[in-house]
C-alpha cells in the first residue's frame, strides 16, 4: 500500500474528508526514509515536526544523567512520534526518536498542521482525537507503573501489543518496562 492509501484509511476512521480536502491535507507531507538506529530527534535540538510512520518501528525515549533510557514510547505503523513538549511548546528536545528498524514515514511541520486544522475542521477533529487518545494512553500507562508488578505491567503490554515482540529487541522492552533484561527474560520464559 502507498502512503498516501495509508494516511487515508487512518484518518478516515476519525474523520470523514472530501478527496480534495484530503489531497489538499497530504500534500503538506514529506515522505523520509531512516536506517536502523539512526536519530530522528536528538536531545537539545530544534523540533518542528511529528512523524506519522508507514513502515517500520520507531521508539522515543529519555536517557538520565546515570546514562539510564527509558523508553516512553514505540511507534509502530500508523503510529505517531515526537517530542510534542518541544513540538508545542518552541522548545528543543528533551526526549530522542530514533529507528529501532528502517523506517519510512511521513513528517508534517508545526506550522503546517496548525494552518491546516484552522482550515479544514475535521482535520482539527481528528488530530485532537488522536491527542486525547495518546493523553489516555499515556496516563493508563503511568497508572500502571504505579499500580501493578512488573509481571502484569509485561501481561499488559503483551495482549495490548503482541507483534512488539516480533519487533523490538528485548533489551528495549525491558528498558519501556523499567525493568532489568535478566527480569524480562525470566518472565518471557514463564509466559511460554
Amino acid at each position: 500500500m502507498d502512503a498516501k492509501t495509508i494516511l487515508k484509511e487512518h484518518v478516515s476512521k476519525i474523520a470523514t474528508l472530501t478527496d480534495e480536502q484530503f489531497d489538499y491535507f497530504f500534500s503538506h507531507f514529506k515522505t523520509e526514509t531512516f536506517k536502523k538506529g539512526q536519530a530522528i530527534i536528538s536531545e537539545g535540538q530544534e523540533v518542528d515536526k511529528e512523524y506519522f510512520v508507514l513502515s517500520g518501528c520507531l521508539k522515543a525515549f529519555y536517557v538520565n544523567d546515570e546514562v539510564k533510557m527509558y523508553i516512553l514510547q514505540f511507534a509502530m505503523p500508523t503510529w505517531w512520534a515526537s517530542d510534542y513538549a518541544a513540538l508545542y511548546n518552541k522548545t528543543n528536545a528533551t526526549i530522542n526518536v530514533d529507528c529501532v528498524s528502517d523506517v519510512e514515514i511521513l513528517s508534517l511541520s508545526n506550522a503546517d498542521r496548525e494552518k491546516i486544522c484552522s482550515e479544514i475542521h475535521q482535520i482539527e477533529h481528528f488530530f485532537r482525537w488522536r491527542t486525547n487518545r495518546g493523553y489516555v494512553a499515556s496516563q493508563k500507562r503511568l497508572l500502571s507503573f504505579m499500580n501493578n508488578d512488573t509481571k502484569t505491567r509485561y501481561e499488559e503490554l503483551l495482549k495490548l501489543y503482541p507483534a512488539l515482540y516480533n519487533i523490538v529487541p528485548k533489551h528495549l522492552i525491558a528498558a519501556y518496562l523499567g525493568v532489568s533484561r535478566e527480569t524480562l527474560s525470566r518472565l518471557y520464559n514463564a509466559s511460554k
